[in-house]
């Protein structure tokens, strides 16, 4: 089922969630979905952690996951770079595709798919290198030969996350080095160096002071419109001030279900299921 910015009925979608009328979509976003999931399943060691999400995310925008812990959010955006190989006992059904392409398909390439589709992780991981071998090396392991351009790259790169000019003249310094809100930023910069066009991101914030954590919100609105992000988040002010879309899931049969999607503006301000006005409103979650 595929989700457009246009006006239409409040009503429920195949996988039972509820879809409200939807607004325009803000400026940045282009109505076309880039990642499109369908009847989504996944268990670990047979115990259920989704049932059955259907899901359209769309090029440009940010998307926010919301919902309280346990509810397979985390799971959800694992899913969609195949980070859920690496799980032992973990087993997915349904169809993810990534512009129009099956990521379970017998031909992909889950390196390359993992380039395009780069992730964050809760806390800042910057390899115990200097701030130039945490972006030098991936690029050098991803086959670009051209030092001119993987120096291009990286000053791109750490322009993106407002960090080249704290870091132009210290580049041989320990990342470690670091503050934990740089820390964060070079590894977001580290993901785009290798010019994905899709990021996932699960509660970058969390580990951070809200100074850093606050920088690292204006970097992620700074991304939209050229790159499609995915963050997962506990903080709902954070998912106003950043996302242009919102998924809200919940726990439902014992399983993680998405409950409602809409623009993120329209779930906060009227959300169609009660479920979803309880939690955003704090009566429940």
């Amino acid at each position: 089922m595929t989700l457009g910015p246009k006006d239409e009925a409040a009503g429920e979608g195949a996988a039972g969630y509820t879809v409200g009328p939807m607004l325009a979509g803000p400026e940045c976003c282009t109505p076309e979905p880039v990642i499109g999931v369908r009847g989504l399943a996944v268990s670990y060691a047979g115990v259920p952690a989704l049932k059955h999400v259907d899901l359209d995310i769309y090029k440009g925008c940010v998307t926010a996951l919301i919902g309280p812990s346990g509810c397979g959010k985390s799971t959800f955006l694992s899913s969609l770079n195949r980070l859920t190989d690496l799980v032992a006992g973990c087993r997915v059904a349904g169809r993810i595709e990534v512009d129009g392409v099956d990521i379970h398909g017998p031909d992909v390439d889950v390196q390359a798919l993992r380039r395009k589709v780069g992730m964050i992780f809760q806390k800042p991981n910057p390899f115990p290198l200097s701030i130039h071998r945490n972006l030098d090396m991936p690029l050098r392991e991803h086959g670009v030969r051209s030092r001119d351009e993987r120096e291009s790259r990286i000053r791109a790169a750490l322009s993106d996350v407002g960090l080249w000019e704290e870091v132009a003249d210290r580049l041989d310094e320990p990342a470690l080095s670091l503050s934990g809100g740089q820390q964060q930023r070079l590894c977001i910069a580290r993901a785009l160096v290798l010019q994905p066009s899709i990021l996932l991101m699960d509660e970058p914030c969390s580990a951070l002071d809200p100074l850093s954590a606050e920088t690292v919100e204006k970097m992620i609105v700074g991304l939209r419109g050229r790159y499609t992000v995915v963050v997962v988040t506990h903080n709902l002010a954070q998912a106003r001030r950043i996302a242009n879309f919102a998924a809200f899931f919940w726990v439902r049969d014992r399983a993680g279900a998405l409950i409602e999607f809409d623009t993120c503006q329209r779930l906060f301000e009227a959300p169609a299921h009660d479920l979803t006005a309880a939690y955003v409103t704090g009566r429940s979650g």
